[in-house]
């Protein structure tokens, strides 16, 4: 058996990032874009008001308006409708937030500070002393550039005030979904007396679409040699190819050998790790194929570990691993033995690191607890009694 650590290594070596593609901006969010976005002008393109009131000429560029000076009104300049003339001194122009400041405006006078009386407003006492202009490029210039991530709302706007009406990200993978066995019927389905659920499917499909894949739940595999290679036949145009259950070695686990016989160059079989021992990754039609556990806790926590990475990295990602947090224990545990033990756990604010308590019962079939556990408690190979208070790592689900 191998480490978490080292498998995930291998999985990853399995996975090339996919190539780009131009995406409409409305329907860039949540993709990544592996390559720098340029500013295509200013921003903002022109100085412009920050505030509604008057711009004005002749006053003094620093300090506050001379309280009492008079300018005479020569127009008025709104967001999207500039003042085209000039302005001298003793001449003022009405104008709104956004508005272009006109040619010789020293500053914008905010229109609390200003008294008017017809084509004459005049200076109050105590006006503020901000000049209430807004450089041209003072937040982006033309050419600036937007480094690579994964896309949010406000990175949306950015992208959108750069003038860029599409933007070159990462192709979604396709990530194909393969449950197994006899015993599984798709939920709404009646079942047969020994008949389960398939349920890890639905998780996994998920997971998979909230880190940015494309998740295709193809048709369960029975547990015959002809059913399971029909259903791997059709993941052949999948980015990524995922098989659940069958990885094991019954009688009827049949997976590892199917794949073998279709040409799968395998990575890795097994590793030190509950639950989720029997984890398979290889390479089935030149895609990076990866074999998740049959119990539901198994094939999910493995999910988080492994086939998460293996997506995000799929997209250029540089976030591919979990990202461990660190909390405080709120109750004792035993020594944990010759495998990585992922425990569901509860988490409990507080003013310091969180306290995290992990449930008593962790059989790797209970979806319940799982439902429940708001992060997994990590306790490395060979760890000793941990005691309350003592500092753990945890992944947050």
């Amino acid at each position: 058996m191998i480490t978490v650590a080292d498998a995930l290594a291998r999985c990853l070596d399995l996975v090339t990032p996919l190539t780009t593609e131009p995406v409409a901006l409305r329907h860039a969010a949540g993709r990544m874009m592996p390559a720098p976005a340029t500013a295509r002008r200013d921003q903002p393109p022109f100085a412009a008001s920050a505030m509604d009131g008057y711009a004005v000429a002749g006053e003094p560029v620093a300090g506050e308006p001379v309280a009492g000076s008079q300018f005479t009104l020569i127009g008025e300049a709104g967001a999207g409708h500039a003042f085209q003339g000039h302005i001298g001194p003793g001449q003022a122009v009405r104008i709104f937030t956004g508005a272009p400041v006109p040619h010789g405006a020293t500053r914008v006078i905010i229109q609390e500070d200003i008294s008017a009386n017809g084509s004459t407003i005049t200076v109050k006492p105590n006006a503020d002393s901000v000049l209430n202009i807004r450089p041209q490029g003072q937040d982006f210039r033309d050419g600036d550039t937007l480094p690579p991530r994964r896309l949010g709302p406000n990175d949306l706007a950015l992208l959108a005030a750069m003038n860029l009406g599409e933007v070159q990200v990462s192709r979604r993978p396709s990530v194909a979904l393969i449950a197994t066995g006899d015993e599984l019927v798709m939920p709404g389905e009646t079942p047969m007396p020994d008949q389960i659920i398939a349920s890890n499917t639905f998780a996994l499909a998920a997971l998979i679409e909230a880190e940015g894949g494309a998740a295709r739940i193809l048709p369960i595999a029975r547990d015959t040699k002809d059913s399971l290679q029909a259903v791997l036949d059709r993941s052949r145009d999948a980015d990524l190819i995922i098989t659940i259950g069958g990885a094991s070695v019954g009688d009827h686990d049949l997976v590892a050998a199917v794949a073998q016989d279709m040409g799968m160059d395998r990575a890795f079989w097994k590793i030190a790790m509950r639950p989720g021992k029997p984890l398979m990754a290889g390479r089935l039609h030149g895609k990076p194929m990866l074999g998740l556990p049959g119990n539901p806790v198994s094939a999910i926590v493995c999910a988080h570990l492994f086939l998460l990475p293996m997506v995000r990295a799929l997209q250029a990602r540089p976030d591919v691993a979990p990202q461990t947090r660190r909390a405080q224990l709120a109750h004792p545990v035993e020594a944990n033995g010759p495998r990585s033990h992922y425990m569901r756990a509860q988490l409990r604010l507080t003013d310091g690191l969180p306290l995290i308590t992990p449930f008593d019962r962790q059989d790797s079939a209970l979806l319940r607890i799982l439902s429940d556990a708001s992060a997994l408690l990590i306790r490395p190979i060979g760890d000793g009694p941990r005691q309350p208070g003592d500092v753990v790592d945890y992944l947050a689900l």
